[in-house]
C-alpha cells in the first residue's frame, strides 16, 4: 500500500520540529551560560526553551554535548585567530591581536572564557580545536618574549585571569560595554608589554559610561 501525502509529510515535520527544538536549546543554553556562566542549570535553560528536560537530553545527551553546540563557533574563532596571529612575522604584533580577537569573541558569548579553560574530552573536536589554539597561544608567547616584546614573567594562565576582569566590565557598562572592554584590553597589554609604547583606545566619555553601568543594573534588577 502507498504511503499517502500526510504519511510522507509526517517525518519531514518531525525532523523540521525536532532542529527547531536544538536551535531553541542551543539560543537558551548561550543566554544562560551568558548570564549564570556555566553552571547555568538545564532545567532552566529547558524551560527558558520551551520544551521539557526529556527533550533537551535527547538532543543533548550530557552537558558537555550541550556546551560544545553553543560554543563550537566561538572556539574555531579563537583557533582561527591564534594560528593567523602565530603567522604574523612579528610575535607581539600577532600576541596583541589574538588577545584583541579572544576578548571581542567574549564580548559576543560572555561564558566563552570558562569554556576556553575546560577539557572537552568527549567532544573531541571541540578539544582539538581548543588544544591547537592554545598549542599557537603559548608559542607566540614564546616568540614575544625572544623578540624582548612581552615582559618575561607572562604566563599563558594571564590570559583567563583578563578575560575574567573584561567579563565584569562587559556585564556592568552596558552601553558602553565596547568602549569599556577595548579600553581594559589596551591596558593590559601596555602591563604585559616589556617596553609599552602603543597609544591606548580611548576612554568611553563618562557619562555614557555611567549611564551604560545604570541601565545594566536596572535591567539586572528587572531580571531579578
Amino acid at each position: 500500500m502507498e504511503p499517502t501525502p500526510d504519511a510522507r509529510k509526517r517525518p519531514r515535520r518531525l525532523r523540521c520540529d525536532a532542529e527547531q527544538n536544538r536551535d531553541r536549546i542551543i539560543d537558551a543554553a548561550r543566554k544562560a551560560f551568558r548570564r549564570e556562566g556555566l553552571s547555568a542549570s538545564t532545567a532552566s535553560i529547558a524551560r527558558a526553551a520551551g520544551v521539557g528536560i526529556a527533550t533537551l537530553f535527547r538532543r543533548f545527551p550530557t552537558r558537555t554535548d550541550l556546551l560544545a553546540a553553543v560554543f563550537e563557533d566561538a572556539m574555531e574563532g579563537s583557533r582561527a585567530a591564534a594560528v593567523a596571529a602565530a603567522g604574523r612575522e612579528s610575535a607581539w604584533d600577532g600576541f596583541r591581536e589574538y588577545v584583541e580577537a579572544v576578548c571581542g569573541l567574549q564580548a559576543d558569548n560572555r561564558g566563552f572564557a570558562e569554556a576556553l579553560t575546560m577539557h572537552f574530552g568527549s567532544a573531541k573536536e571541540l578539544e582539538r580545536k581548543r588544544q591547537e589554539g592554545f598549542a599557537a597561544f603559548t608559542g607566540l608567547i614564546e616568540r614575544a618574549k625572544a623578540e624582548g616584546r612581552l615582559r618575561e614573567d607572562f604566563t599563558p594562565e594571564d590570559l583567563p585571569i583578563l578575560l575574567m576582569a573584561n567579563a565584569g566590565v562587559l556585564a556592568a557598562a552596558g552601553d558602553a560595554a565596547g568602549e569599556a572592554s577595548r579600553r581594559l584590553v589596551g591596558q593590559m597589554l601596555r602591563a604585559f608589554a616589556a617596553d609599552p609604547v602603543e597609544p591606548l583606545p580611548p576612554a568611553p566619555a563618562p557619562k555614557r559610561l555611567l549611564r551604560g553601568m545604570v541601565r545594566q543594573r536596572r535591567a539586572g534588577a528587572a531580571s531579578g
